[in-house]
């Protein structure tokens, strides 16, 4: 019967203990759009500053969040943002950096 007293956390999509997590729910969001922006941008080369700098501070804010990550959720959801951040910090790294590659 030890399955009687396991709570339901189907429901949430973000916070399956069932308490809200605003801080890390919007680091989340913020990871997620800054690593998609960099992953898409680093695609164009004459997007390079774009990039890269959206690229580093998705890589931040998605170290942050995991660092007050509570949930499963959270942190596959980071790991996700912090990847797509890191391929497109690198790639706009690659085509001429933060600063326009003098």
């Amino acid at each position: 019967m030890a399955q009687a007293l396991r709570p339901n956390t189907v429901g949430g999509l973000f916070a399956t203990d069932g308490k809200p997590h605003p801080l890390q729910d919007t680091l989340l969001v913020v990871t997620l759009v800054l690593g998609i922006t960099s992953f898409v941008t680093a695609q164009f080369h004459d997007l390079h500053l774009l990039s890269s700098w959206t690229g580093l501070v998705g890589i931040l804010t998605g170290a942050y969040g995991q660092w007050i990550s509570v949930t499963t959720r959270e942190r596959f959801g980071l790991i996700v943002g912090l990847g797509a951040s890191g391929v497109g910090f690198f790639l706009g790294m690659a085509h001429g950096g933060l600063f326009g590659g003098f």
